[in-house]
Order: C-alpha cells, then structure tokens, then sequence
C-alpha cells in the first residue's frame, strides 16, 4: 500500500523561488487520477469475487479484526462518480481522515458511506452514510498542509472487529519509530486487483522531516506532517488515501495518510502524513 495521494505541486514559492526540486511534485487531482478509477476495479473484482487482498506496497493480507479502527470510504462525488479513502475510527459518532478526500481543486465529494468491519469496500461489513464532513480550517489544496478533517457518522457499535484507535499526543517527532500503515489502496504502481482479502498492511519506518523535505520542499513538508521511508518498495499508495499510520509500539494513530509523489508507489521517495500529535487538540475539540 503505497501511498499516492493528492499531489501539489510544491517547489514553487514568492518570488519563484524554488523550494523543492522541480521533479518533486504532488499529484492534486486525487479522485480523476486515482480513486475514481480505482473504485471502478474494486467494484468490478469483488462483483467478480476476485480479489488480491495486499494492496499496500511491499505489504500483506491484513485479516478481519486486524485492524478494528480502520474505515473503508466509499465516496459520491458531486459529478455522480465513486471514489475511496480511508479512515480511523476515534468514537462511535466520529472518524478521522484526510482532508483531500472530501474536496480537491478538481472535485467535491457529496457523501460518505463509511464501511468499518470489513475486509471488502463493496460488501459486507456494517455500512455507514454520512455529508457531514468538517475540514481543517486551514488545509491548503495545493501544498496539502492540514490535510485532516473529522467525519461525524451515525453511531456505530463496537464490536471484535470495530473498535476505535487512540490518538497519539507526543509531542517527539518519531524519527526512527516503526509504524503500521493499512488501507485498501494497490499494492505496486499499475498494480492489479486479482484474490485475496482486500485489506493489507505493511510495516515502514519514520524519518526525519528534513529528509522528506529534500523531496517535497519545506512549503509541504511542516511541523505538522510526518513522513515515511519507502525503501524496498514498501509503503503506501494509490487508494490509500486518509487511511492510518500507526506506531507499532502502543497501536496509537501517529498519521493520516496525505501525499506521495507524483512518480508513483516505488520510485523510493517518502510518503507523507498530517502528523496526529499536531492536530490533536484540534480532533479533542470535536470529538
């Protein structure tokens, strides 16, 4: 599951100063270029009962249970398309992912339906529909900064395979820490959807800020983001989108999914993440 998400374009600044390298740029129009698309093959595989179950890079099956926070999206968009996403469940009214999801420069979604207890996005599972969707106030669709926003669902009962996910507050920045990253995005670039379960999950690395920086540049790269290696080939991608990192040591949600780059899942650049521990106050004040 590598992470290809929205991408801004970020090198440039005032002034036509360069921020970032020219080539490292970030993919903005997420629902035409990947979830659209993408939702068309996950419908078509499941309808087909055939699916590959990893769809992380570098990853593997995850099973039922496994990961009992997790929340499928499915998404109408206002043109009457289907994209998805992903999300963390934080109560039983209220889930967390990436801004992007709801709205890009290029399309507005309409509705959620949220699907937690499943390793399928089409089917099964109980299945929740929801428009209200609060953004951060200050998200920026071009930089992707405050790529986060909480979704208000119907109450949803917990159960062995729903469960919420704790918040992490620390305020370190995680270099070096091991971390679980799941969706239901592809498992290489081009990636195809064949047997398996459909959720997957790989294990990937934090590093340093300023190391994710040197691709995307500091105008993206905040203290309000964290990033991940991508070495080996492991790591998010495309329609993985708002899904969750997790710290492999206290299973506390660390990140929201946000951008990878515009090269695709295994060109061995980092994926990024609104950091958890910067907006937790923020989640706190809505939850």
């Amino acid at each position: 599951m590598k992470l290809l998400v929205a991408f801004a374009l970020v090198g440039l600044v005032a002034g036509g100063v360069i921020d970032a390298p020219a080539e490292s740029v970030l993919e903005l129009d997420y629902h035409n270029k990947v979830g659209i698309p993408l939702a068309a093959r996950m419908k078509a595989a499941e309808e087909a009962l055939d699916f590959d179950g990893s769809r992380i890079v570098g990853g593997a099956a995850a099973s039922l249970g496994q990961y009992p926070f997790i929340g499928g999206l499915l998404i109408t968009l206002s043109t009457g398309g289907t994209s998805v996403c992903g999300s963390s469940l934080l109560t039983n009214t209220r889930g967390v992912t990436a801004a992007h999801c709801w709205r890009t420069l290029f399309n507005q979604a309409q509705s959620f339906t949220v699907v937690y207890g499943s390793t399928l996005l089409f089917s099964g599972g109980t299945r929740v529909t929801t428009t209200d969707v609060e953004l951060h106030s200050n998200y920026n669709m071009i930089t992707l900064v405050n790529d986060i926003a909480i979704i208000t669902i119907p109450w949803v009962t917990f159960s062995n395979t729903i469960q919420p996910i704790a918040l992490a507050t620390d305020s370190s920045d995680l270099t070096g820490t091991l971390a679980w990253a799941s969706g239901w995005g592809l498992t290489s670039d081009g990636g195809s959807i064949s047997t398996g379960q459909f959720l997957s999950h790989v294990s990937v690395q934090v590093i340093a800020n300023n190391v994710c920086a040197a691709t995307y540049g500091t105008t993206t790269v905040q203290a309000s983001t964290i990033c991940i290696a991508t070495t080996g080939g492991s790591g998010t991608c495309s329609g993985d989108s708002g899904g969750p990192l997790t710290n492999a040591a206290n299973n506390q949600l660390i990140g929201v999914t946000s951008f990878g780059h515009r090269d695709g899942c295994q060109v061995g650049h980092p994926a990024g993440f609104a950091r958890i521990s910067e907006f937790a106050s923020w989640i706190q004040a809505r939850l």
